[in-house]
């Protein structure tokens, strides 16, 4: 499995080849990969090298299969993609395994079923960009946070992906890409791949956000997000609440863009989901360089939440849930689940 290292950019563009479901692992907790989607990608991927390992090295293939599966969970707790990608396939090799699938055909059809979520990935992120480009003003001076572009995704990307499908449509002025604290995703990657697409970017830092929207003529914000619960409360990378409240404030409508793999049906609200906490050297450094004292305490949390009464609507694959989120997600969830049956096919 051949991983583009993200924490290179944009200086750098290098690859990891992962030859076994630990280096796999290992990449999503150094943010080597990194964004919802693509870590859903990434574990469906890293259980195919993990089932490959365990019917060549122990006898207990389901024991280890699912010791490989909550280590490859654990590598990230916030992003519900990632245990969606490695549960979507341990379920899978179940089923398989309880028909008699000899295991040549077992490994095979595992293989096919994580190209499936790769590819459907990206099919979905267009979908998901065509219904954001409608409800996009023109002329749209759009603000994003962190990175939620093709780099997060396995391609065309969510909130940037909504941001390509209105720039087809020659709906874009202008975006600003916060520089998103302590990890720069935002001056990283969403400025690159902007760049990249000859779409017009300006990056700020975090700082600036409720600024710019008052000075530059902000008129909507799209984020990605990393878990969303039942009730439309949504976590994505750490200052997206700040954000959001800003947004309010000038009464600019602020959409995130996320496909129905993201939703965690099975919380209540945003207070359940787990927000993972990271070393404190993020903080006390800028790439390497310290930018405060060596003994200084750090608060680190990479992701907040945001209540769904700052949400204007959630762009999906399904097309846009408005208010009153709960019941829009309650019918996305029935939409889910009549088609899941048929989605994943191995």
């Amino acid at each position: 499995m051949v991983l583009l290292d993200q924490t290179q950019l944009p200086q750098t563009v290098a690859y990891i080849t992962c030859t076994d479901y630990r280096r796999v692992c290992q990449a999503i907790r150094k943010l080597e990969v990194r964004g919802a989607p693509a870590l859903g990608a990434a574990a469906a991927f890293a259980m195919v090298l993990a089932f490959k390992e365990t019917v060549r090295t122990t006898a207990d293939i389901q024991g280890a299969y699912l010791a490989a599966k909550n280590e490859i969970c654990a590598a990230r707790p916030t992003a519900v993609n990632l245990s969606w990608g490695a549960d979507l396939m341990y379920a899978a090799a179940q089923k398989l395994a309880a028909a008699g699938t000899q295991l040549p055909e077992l490994y095979a059809r595992l293989t096919r079923l994580a190209q499936q979520v790769y590819d459907a990935d990206i099919a979905t992120n267009k979908k998901l960009g065509a219904w954001g480009a409608e409800i996009l003003p023109a002329a749209s001076v759009v603000l994003t946070h962190c990175n939620a572009g093709a780099l997060a995704t396995c391609g065309w990307g969510t909130a940037l992906g909504v941001i390509r499908s209105a720039a087809a449509l020659g709906k874009i002025k202008m975006v600003f890409s916060d520089e998103t604290r302590p990890l720069l995703q935002g001056a990283r990657l969403t400025a690159w791949e902007l760049l990249e697409d000859g779409i017009p970017v300006t990056t700020i830092t975090d700082g600036m956000a409720a600024w710019t929207m008052a000075q530059k003529g902000v008129n909507v914000v799209i984020t990605g997000a990393d878990r969303i619960a039942a009730n439309g409360d949504a976590a994505n990378k750490i200052g997206t609440f700040g954000v959001a409240l800003a947004a309010q404030h000038f009464k600019i409508p602020f959409y995130i863009a996320a496909p129905a793999s993201t939703f965690d049906f099975h919380l209540a609200s945003g207070r359940e989901i787990p927000i993972e906490e990271r070393a404190p050297e993020e903080v006390r450094s800028l790439q390497g360089v310290p930018v405060a004292p060596s003994r200084v305490p750090v608060f680190n949390p990479a992701f907040d939440v945001t209540p769904a009464a700052l949400i204007s609507g959630i762009i999906t694959e399904y097309g846009v849930l408005r208010p009153p989120l709960a019941a829009s997600i309650k019918k996305l969830q029935q939409q889910v689940l009549k088609e899941a049956h048929v989605q994943w096919k191995v």
